[in-house]
């Protein structure tokens, strides 16, 4: 149950823009298709980051932050337990500790006791630490009654995020979050450990400007040297990577092709087989951000956290060891559910058709930590928003969303919960991504609002995957070079996606390797050119399949690297017979 998508080709402007007339054709037309028209919107330079003075609350938060400094006050990060809120609370506590900060620790909650955000539980854990102040990393917009109950017992609270807020805010003593109410801050899209990062900025300057270092006898922090957490966060919380982030992650990935990353972060890159020279966002997002996430999926958010404040290399390569076994587990256990899922779906006996527009998937088995895959790995099959739901505590059952382009999946639920009062006892998120959780009973009513939520905003032309691509590729264009371009040219991510390419080609050989990936070689038809391509994670029921001689194929170019040997490859997407 399988869609077969629509390949689509980008709008290409009339003429290319002036801007970019010294660039490779391919790569000024892959820049004109995502509305760059010169090289000064690609972003590359600090200087160009947008002020933090834009955002809201800013200014309370220094603030406060000088005040605990010079007072020398116990302070608590509070982080989530994904990548985005590892890397903000790493960020956060290194900042801080070269800032002078008397006493810095950090708390993340376990997601399977006590779930996400700064709630009244977690607070009660963080009181045993006897903080004076609590600062949030990704997580507290919607902490109402964990900052009240903070502030009952005489903590204040500094709440630092980026997901939307709910109609009520927290009275926090500053809340510094690009999308609350009245922030001009441009840069909507950025993350958790975004939003810190620029609250740091704007601390050092105002300890700058008080001699607050020189006093002190501390050598003035060089907060670019985070930026690789920076960069790390962004990609693989999946925000847009518009300007702003691009510089972001841009700066991120020199600093880490130079060497110049935590040992954590580089420990992370050994154990992923990844050559930290030529490492690409496209790494960051695949290669090291699902071992950090695994710790918080499956076990403790700490072991990720940990590896990536260490000072010590072999240290923290033992940590990226811990997190590599956990990752490898976590796959183990998301390929079962997958089967499992994939089950449940046969069972149903639909087509796309018959399928709810918004899919409710539910079993008693389900991993907590692995639902939120589960749903995106559904979702790319069946192209529609899904949920999947696994058991909670005390008949509650919590659920991880995956959306598509058109609905926003958090405002959907926030409709859900205002038609249906009662229905959802807790929820939030984003556009495409959101995490809920419902009494056990209450399941098949939400399912049925679900899909009528999805039914209100979509219609059934907006199920159908489309695949968009760059265009072909000539011949004379299947280079290194080219292929070098690509990679340079970026960093490449959400909104502003890695060009990838569409043909039809000759099919001359195919095997599978490594159990479930498909080795081919095509054959360029107009010049007999033989290319070695490669699709991860195939359909072994259907592949390989050597009946099949033409195919249409979408691709990415990419750079083999085997035994000092470079060669082209290509990285399939899709895979159709013709």
């Amino acid at each position: 149950m399988s869609q077969v998508p629509l390949i689509e080709r980008r709008p290409m402007p009339e003429r290319l823009p002036v801007g970019l007339a010294s660039l490779h054709p391919v790569l000024a037309r892959i820049y004109a298709c995502r509305g760059i028209d010169s090289l000064e919107q690609l972003g590359r330079q600090l200087k160009e980051l947008l002020p933090d003075s834009q955002m809201r609350g800013m200014e309370a938060a220094v603030q406060r932050l000088v005040g605990a400094l010079e007072r020398r006050e116990r302070i608590l990060i509070v982080g989530d337990f994904d990548c985005d809120g590892a890397t903000s609370t790493a960020l956060a506590v290194l900042a801080l500790r070269q800032f002078g900060a008397a006493e810095v620790e950090y708390l993340v909650p376990n997601r399977f006791e006590y779930g996400y955000g700064l709630s009244p539980e977690i607070v009660e854990v963080a009181a045993t630490q006897t903080p004076q102040l609590i600062i949030t990393v990704d997580n507290g917009i919607s902490s109402i009654e964990g900052v009240a109950r903070a502030s009952q017992l005489g903590i204040d609270v500094l709440v630092t995020d980026h997901h939307l807020p709910g109609a009520q805010l927290p009275a926090a003593c500053a809340i510094v979050n690009p999308n609350q109410p009245g922030c001009e801050f441009m840069a909507k899209s950025t993350c958790g450990v975004g939003v810190i990062f620029y609250v740091m900025i704007a601390l050092r300057r105002v300890l700058t400007e008080r001699g607050w270092f020189e006093a002190r006898d501390i050598p003035p922090p060089n907060l670019a040297s985070l930026l690789d957490l920076v960069a790390l966060g962004t990609v693989a919380d999946v925000v847009a990577l518009e300007r702003n982030n691009r510089t972001l992650v841009y700066q991120g990935l020199q600093r880490i092709r130079a060497g110049q990353a935590r040992p954590g972060l580089l420990a992370l890159i050994e154990v992923a087989g990844r050559r930290r020279e030529q490492l690409s966002s496209t790494d960051l997002g695949f290669a090291l951000a699902p071992r950090l996430n695994a710790a918080g999926r499956l076990e403790d958010m700490s072991i990720g956290i940990e590896c990536l404040l260490s000072e010590d290399y072999d240290y923290a390569l033992d940590l990226a060891r811990t997190l590599d076994d956990l990752n490898r587990e976590r796959r183990g256990i998301e390929q079962e559910m997958q089967q499992q899922a994939l089950v449940l779906l046969d069972r149903l006996q639909l087509d796309d058709a018959a399928l709810p527009y918004g899919l409710c998937l539910f079993d008693p088995s389900w991993h907590q930590g692995v639902i939120g895959i589960l749903a995106s790995r559904i979702k790319e099959r069946v192209h529609r928003p899904v949920i999947a739901f696994a058991p909670g505590e005390e008949g509650d059952i919590k659920g991880s969303a995956r959306s598509i382009s058109g609905f926003h999946v958090r405002d959907g639920l926030d409709a859900i919960a205002a038609r249906h009062p009662g229905l959802i006892k807790k929820f939030g998120g984003h556009a495409m991504a959101a995490g809920l959780s419902l009494s056990g009973e209450n399941l098949e009513a939400f399912c049925q609002a679900f899909d009528a939520e999805v039914r209100r905003q979509l219609d059934e032309q907006a199920l159908t995957q489309r695949v968009l691509t760059d265009g072909a590729l000539s011949a004379d264009q299947f280079t290194l070079e080219l292929a070098e371009r690509i990679r340079e040219a970026g960093p490449w991510g959400h909104q502003f996606p890695e060009p990838r390419f569409d043909g039809r080609f000759r099919l001359i050989q195919q095997r599978i390797v490594g159990h479930r990936h498909l080795k081919v070689v095509l054959m360029e038809p107009s010049s007999g050119m033989a290319l070695d391509g490669i699709a991860f994670n195939i359909d072994t029921r259907c592949w390989p399949d050597q009946a099949v001689t033409e195919v249409e194929v979408v691709y990415r170019l990419d750079i083999n690297e085997f035994r000092g040997q470079r060669n082209l490859q290509l990285m399939i997407e899709q895979l159709l017979p013709l």
